[in-house]
């Protein structure tokens, strides 16, 4: 009972993050009909909301946390591994002219793929893997429909440059270094290394 609110938080916040993918039309006409701006307005409360309650319904569930398995040491080396890949990723969304974006199209969506398993390996809480599984889900099925949606629509996506993978990279390292050292345990917490 205790993971309710944090389902009720996911189904908010990937279900406004999936109407491009499962209602495209409804959100187009929905935002024709409301303006640009109030749509925007609407899409980031709605966001924010879920967003608090996964937030808050985790936190209440890790009070009195069901253990489903104990995971190995190592699979905290692994997560630190695979999200600093996802740093990576992320960066490659934002830096252009980068070669990440031009070969796999959608980045953000494979760091959320790659963050969520890397959290879902590394915890063993019904919590854990209602959150990192259900955003790891959700990863797997919009990275399908945005790959299906380029192919419909023959988008074309800018190549990239040495420089700007480069820089990337850099970006990327760095932003996981800062999360990772000091952020992670700030705002989650957890220290990822202590």
């Amino acid at each position: 009972m205790s993971v309710i609110y944090l389902v009720a938080g996911l189904l908010l916040f990937l279900g406004v993050h999936s109407t491009r993918v499962f209602a495209d039309g409804w959100r187009n006409q929905t935002r024709a009909r409301m303006g640009e701006m109030p749509f925007k307005v609407l899409y980031s409360l709605l966001s924010l909301a879920g967003l608090m309650l996964l937030g808050w319904g985790y936190g209440v569930a890790g009070q009195q946390p069901v253990v489903l398995w104990n995971p190995p040491v190592a699979t905290r080396h692994l997560a630190a591994l695979l999200t600093l890949i996802a740093f990576v990723l992320l960066a490659a969304t934002y830096v252009p002219n980068n070669h990440i974006k031009a070969r796999l199209h959608h980045p953000m969506v494979l760091s959320v793929k790659v963050w969520a398993l890397a959290h879902l390996l590394a915890n063993g809480t019904l919590a854990a893997v209602v959150l990192f599984g259900g955003f790891l889900a959700w990863a797997v099925l919009l990275f399908a429909a945005s790959r299906r949606r380029d192919r419909r629509e023959h988008t074309v996506y800018a190549p990239g440059t040495a420089g700007g993978t480069a820089i990337t990279v850099v970006v990327g390292v760095a932003a996981w270094a800062v999360f990772a050292v000091w952020l992670h345990k700030a705002w989650i917490g957890v220290a990822p290394f202590g």
